[in-house]
Parts: structure tokens; sequence; C-alpha cells
């Protein structure tokens, strides 16, 4: 039996978006792994102190410390609490979640080594990420991807007499929400019915710009908050076009989730995105930031009903890899 300490951001129970500690870390549990977490501490001050203090006071037990770690101001906990694993000597392992990680490597390299020069393993939850890293000369990594219980994510055919767009994220203008509703106007301005729910907590202020954006525009978006995992999966049936607007990415467990439901996707071609997605294979990929091209995509989608049928089966199957019962035993390797 492993003991980890899992650091990151454990804020659902504050508002903001359920993140991979909260979801990975019950996974390994039911796997036999002793994990602690920290931290749900709101102020980021006091979080920074609560990730520490963890450290000090499971020093002794922890087997391994994983990280999970950003590209944005969360970056410099990965780099505090990874020098004081150093300091501890404890095996400590960055996830590299932030879709922005290869630019912060460039404009932070000392900082940058003495992180992950220093890991035991850095995990890189797509070949985009490892790719990015292994060209500037880092070596220890491993690709493990995101992963889905594919159990949770019943496939259902679509029909697309009208456009109803579903968005899923935190609001966050690196997620560029604004885009979906320069989307809807543009559908119908062009006389395609449409309509767009846009579903996520607000994280920057985000979301009441874009809720006042979409008045100004005069167009009815449903702005829905937070939900559950089940209740938008439960939404998501009475929606036939998934899009992501984002400006940088990595491999988005959303982008997964709407694939494995059988939602088409239309993606912005940044980052990571095109290792998951195939253009035109597993959905559809256009130019960041560009409402004309997303709505090429989307004219697509509903006028060629037999490419998007094998689009969505394509797309099922290729997440259908990404399943834990199959990801798991890459964790298990490393772990164990």
């Amino acid at each position: 039996m492993k003991n980890l300490l899992y650091i990151g951001n454990k804020l659902s129970n504050k508002g903001k978006t359920v993140t991979s500690i909260e979801v990975f870390g019950k996974l390994l549990e039911a796997e036999g792994f002793v994990i602690k977490t920290a931290s749900s501490k709101t102020n980021k001050v006091f979080r920074m102190v609560d990730m520490l203090y963890h450290v000090m006071k499971y020093r002794k037990e922890s087997h391994f410390v994983l990280i999970d770690t950003y590209s944005t101001s969360n970056f410099y906990y990965a780099f505090l609490v990874s020098q004081f694993c150093r300091l501890l000597n404890l095996k400590y392992i960055p996830i590299l979640h932030g879709g922005n990680l290869p630019s912060r490597l460039k404009s932070h390299p000392k900082l940058s080594k003495s992180i992950f020069n220093y890991a035991y393993k850095n995990v890189a939850p797509s070949k985009y990420t490892q790719s990015n890293f292994e060209a500037l000369g880092y070596s220890n990594l491993v690709c493990i991807p995101n992963s889905i219980e594919i159990k949770n994510y019943p496939f259902k055919a679509r029909h697309f007499d009208k456009v109803k767009l579903l968005w899923v994220r935190s609001f966050s203008k690196i997620y560029n929400p604004l885009l979906a509703i320069k989307v809807l106007k543009a559908l119908n301005d062009d006389q395609i019915d449409a309509e767009l729910c846009m579903v996520g907590p607000e994280n920057d202020g985000s979301l009441e710009e874009a809720k006042k954006y979409a008045e100004t525009l005069n167009v009815k978006v449903t702005f829905t908050g937070k939900l559950e995992k089940e209740a938008w999966i439960n939404l998501s049936k009475s929606f036939n076009i998934f899009i992501n607007t984002t400006d940088l990415d990595n491999m988005p467990v959303s982008v997964i989730e709407a694939m494995a439901l059988g939602l088409p996707v239309v993606s912005t071609d940044v980052g990571g995105m095109p290792y998951l997605i195939t253009n035109n294979k597993h959905g559809i990929l256009v130019k960041p930031n560009n409402v004309e091209a997303f709505i090429e995509a989307i004219k697509k989608i509903k006028n060629q009903p037999e490419l998007t049928k094998l689009m969505m089966a394509s797309a099922r199957s290729k997440v259908e890899e990404l399943d834990w019962n199959t990801v798991k035993n890459l964790w298990i390797k490393l772990l164990k």
C-alpha cells in the first residue's frame, strides 16, 4: 500500500469547478492508495501555507507527493511545494495540466528547471505537453492521458433540425467565452435557428462580462452556473453540438466527455487539441477566435449528417481508449 500526498486546488465546495485532485484522488483511493490532500483554502496565501504545512506534516509517511501544475499563477504553488519537497528529500510528481506551460518554460526557465528537472517523473496528460517539454531538453517525462469512467457517459445519437450549442468550462478569459456568444449572434444573423447554453462557474469576472455581452448583442443565452457532473451530463441530452472556444488548452476533460456522449465537437485548433481530435474524423478544428470558421464548421455538422454520424462514432471510439480502467494501469505502474 502506497501513501500519497496530493497537492492542488480543492475548491469545488467554494463554487469552483471540480478539479483533478477531487476526481483523480478518489479514483486512486479506490485502487488502494492512501491519499492525503491539500488545499481547500479560498485565500491564496492561506492555501499556499496549508499546502506546505501538509508536506511537512506527512513528510515521513508519503511515498510520493503529486502536484497539480498549471501555467497561470498556480504555477508558483507548484514551484514552492516542489522546492520544499526537495529540501525534505521527498519524491514529487508534477502533473502538467496547464495548456500554456510550454510558454512558462520559456518565460521562467530557472524556476521551471528547479521544478521539473528534479521531479521523480513529470506526468504529461497529452503528447502535446510531452513533446514541448522534450523540445526544451526535459527527459524525465511519462505521458498518462486524462481519463474518464466511460460507463458514466451514455452515447446518444443527435439530430440537427435546430442548432443547439453547449459550452462547458469555467468562465475565464483564456477560454474565450465571448466567442461562443459571437457565434450564436452570427448564426441568428444568418437566419439559422440556434440556441446556446453555457455551463460553468465564475472565475475571473468573465461570467458577468458574458451575460452583459449577450444583452448587448440581444441574443438569448442560458447561463446555468456551476453544475455537478451528473447534472450537466443529463443536460447534454438536449443539445447537439459542443463548442470549445479556448485560446489555450491541453487535454480538456470537458471535451473528452462531450466526445463520449456523442456530441460532435467544434474546437479551436490550439495546444493539445489536435492530439485529441483529428480534424474531420473525431470533430472539427478551427482557427482560434474566428467566428466565421465556427459557423462554417457548424453548418457542416448540420448539413452533412452522414459525415457527422461517422465523426460521432469515431470520437466515442477514441475516448473509450481513455477509460480509467485502462489508464489506471499506467498510474499503478508509475506509483508502485
